[in-house]
């Protein structure tokens, strides 16, 4: 808890539990001018209702979401921060994923504007696969904006 307004400090901390090198890998990427993707499981956010489950993320280059499910108040934040929150259509395609592979979300403005499935290639594998962005009309503009901040108000 001290260091919950230190941001960078925080970050260090995102998925120890799960995986102690996450944080110090997606820094790395970041820092090569990559941008990140979590690829996770069922009800992914659960119990993230805090704004760091998101702001986190998205201080260490996070700038998608890929997963099986995804909790409603969390999907609300990861926008609300830019980060675009994607669900498999096929849950199958979450088993061809390895940790490492070079993942590329191709033409996601024009999807994500068109209300379509976006396409992601593996391009490690050189596969491709569709998946979802249940996004409303506001959504649509915090994430094409880059999150909620940078969202112009119109008297």
């Amino acid at each position: 808890m001290k260091y919950r307004s230190n941001i960078p400090k925080y970050s260090e901390f995102v998925f120890e539990n799960v995986d102690a090198s996450f944080a110090r890998r997606a820094m790395t990427l970041k820092d090569a001018g990559k941008n990140n993707i979590i690829v996770a499981g069922l009800s992914y956010g659960q119990g993230s209702s805090r704004e760091h489950a998101a702001i986190c993320p998205m201080y260490l280059g996070v700038r998608a979401v890929l997963v099986k499910s995804l909790e409603r108040i969390h999907a609300a934040n990861l926008i609300n921060f830019g980060i675009l929150p994607l669900t498999f259509l096929n849950e199958r395609d979450y088993d061809a994923i390895d940790q490492g592979d070079d993942l590329e979300i191709t033409e996601a403005r024009t999807a994500i504007l068109e209300g379509k499935n976006l396409m992601v290639k593996n391009t490690t594998k050189g596969t491709s696969f569709p998946v979802s962005c249940a996004l409303s009309s506001r959504q649509k503009q915090i994430i094409l904006a880059g999150g909620a901040l940078n969202v112009r108000s119109h008297p």
